[in-house]
């Protein structure tokens, strides 16, 4: 969520930094929601004034002996008209919170300004082997098979996840199955083990609270897969009561749960950062996608992912934005992948995010580069609305700033070691990084 405060002392730079997204930020509106705001903070002001004013005079004339029921029929009337004002109060501030869950973060200043992909930065790549003419990966010498066909000899198998639950579904079957697997595991450890991760197993299904606060609701709720058992939602522990209005929903990614964390928390500042992990799997309708890479495993209803979060001070988020995106650099290095990375422009930019760093790997048989991992930096904006603080040394609780990223995306790098790592008689040769979790296995075949 936008700072209020910022809002208030500094407009111009909430109504700059939004347009940088393409956004008009509407100053009439809020003009008049803080004009309202004010006039009734002024008037509850002044009723407590006046009551404090009558209580004294009340008194005095008492103490006298003089008759104090104009004074005192006054007074039992502020109570209600105090009620009538915060109530006010309260529908004016809701109606401010609700408007802003719907805006998306300022973006930062070091984010390149464009309205869509074309407009996005490359920073870096990195190809281990050989370079055509632009710079790319060299072509293969022989005509390269995209995953699918490469893929279902070994256990590949879309028919099958068609019959079972429709589109935009996979079944891994045997020496895929066990691939997929090994990725995961790798991913995991290396997270765990070089990188200072804490590994997570997290909820699957979360409430609306939790999605509200990592930014998921309100504005991607048609994105999500929701949760109901008999329309009520599931059933509440014995002895609890049912939460039936609060609806359910399957995680889009483990940022939603790892971040959630530290929701409501204020935490020492000796703690931070924390780093967590989690291999989850992720559920998407991918609604508005259209007809996009409807063959193959890039764009899945259901896929596994394994996440980096990080919870900072806020002096260090761009400093740890920098360090994540080399964690899963790492991963795509040690796989041997070629990647490139690329800093996302402002209108390519997620809801949250005030920079985003895309790392993209090569797929030989599409000819271009596919996204396998996205790391941003949320600031401060995803705290405030999960109320997630740390107390510093000195002073009030302050809100901490949040970081997410892939690393990586298990079934997009199954993809791409499945492509890069094909040979002309069709078989598959295993990342030697891998091969401890297939059981010594070095092919494919």
């Amino acid at each position: 969520m936008l700072d209020p405060n910022l809002l208030r002392k500094d407009l111009s730079v909430v109504v700059q930094g939004l347009a940088r997204r393409g956004l008009a930020f509407d100053t009439e509106r809020f003009n008049d929601l803080e004009a309202r705001r004010k006039a009734v903070q002024v008037e509850t002001e002044n009723l407590q004034a006046r009551r404090n004013a009558i209580s004294k005079l009340i008194g005095q004339k008492k103490s006298k002996g003089e008759d104090a029921s104009a004074e005192m029929a006054e007074s039992q009337q502020i109570p209600a008209q105090l009620k009538k004002l915060e109530d006010d109060l309260a529908q004016i501030q809701k109606e401010l919170a609700d408007w802003l869950m719907t805006l998306p973060n300022l973006p930062h200043a070091s984010t390149p300004e464009g309205a869509d992909s074309d407009d996005n930065v490359e920073v870096r790549r990195w190809i281990p082997g050989a370079k055509d003419a632009d710079g790319n990966p060299a072509p293969l010498s022989f005509e390269p098979k995209d995953h699918v066909a490469l893929g279902e000899p070994f256990g590949l198998d879309f028919e099958t996840a068609r019959k079972l639950s429709g589109s935009r579904f996979v079944l891994l079957r045997s020496q895929i199955a066990r691939l997929h697997r090994a990725l995961a595991q790798y991913m995991l450890d290396l997270q765990t083990s070089e990188h200072g991760y804490s590994e997570c197993y997290t909820p699957y299904i979360v409430n609306s609270a939790t999605l509200f606060g990592t930014g998921q609701l309100p504005k991607f709720k048609d994105d999500m897969f929701w949760v109901t058992k008999g329309g009520q939602g599931l059933d509440a522990p014995e002895g609890e009561e049912a939460g039936a209005s609060d609806e359910l929903y399957l995680i889009s990614t483990s940022e939603i749960t790892l971040t959630g964390t530290v929701r409501d928390e204020i935490l020492p500042q000796a703690d931070l950062p924390l780093r967590l992990t989690a291999h989850t799997p992720c559920f998407r309708s991918e609604a508005g996608s259209g007809g996009r890479d409807v063959r193959g495993m890039i764009r899945q209803h259901q896929f596994d992912k394994v996440e980096m979060v990080q919870i900072t001070h806020p002096d260090q988020s761009y400093e740890a934005l920098e360090q994540m995106v080399g964690h899963a650099e790492t991963v795509l290095q040690r796989l041997g992948l070629p990647y490139r990375v690329m800093a996302l422009c402002t209108g390519d930019m997620g809801f949250s995010a005030a920079k985003t760093y895309d790392l993209e790997v090569w797929l030989p048989a599409q000819n271009t580069w596919r996204e396998i991992s996205s790391v941003s930096n949320c600031e401060a904006f995803q705290a405030r609305r999960l109320q997630a603080r740390f107390r510093p040394e000195k002073g009030k609780p302050e809100y901490v700033h949040t970081l997410n990223g892939s690393g990586l995306a298990v079934g997009r790098a199954l993809v791409a070691v499945i492509e890069n790592y094909q040979q002309e008689d069709g078989s598959i040769v295993v990342p030697e990084v891998l091969r401890p979790y297939m059981g010594g296995v070095e092919r494919l075949a």
